[in-house]
């Protein structure tokens, strides 16, 4: 995936971990894209991967960037 953020588009049996419409950001992890797979900090504030099916690739302005990077540090 080329985007650094995505949208959850389907949180069936994670109800706990993801909230649909959410923006998470991607956690590089070749190995996992290879499978399908991505990593993501979920609501429960762990790493954790996800099949690629329930997110959809979002482009943030700037400022909104930032603001991730800004909650991480």
């Amino acid at each position: 995936m080329s985007s650094k953020f995505v949208m959850c588009i389907d949180n069936k049996g994670y109800k706990f971990s993801l909230t649909v419409h959410k923006v998470y950001q991607l956690l590089p992890d070749s190995e996992a894209e290879a499978d399908g797979m991505i990593r993501i900090v979920d609501d429960t504030g762990e790493d954790y991967l996800f099949g690629e099916q329930r997110f959809v690739p979002v482009d943030l302005p700037p400022a909104a960037q930032e603001s991730f990077t800004k909650v991480a540090a």
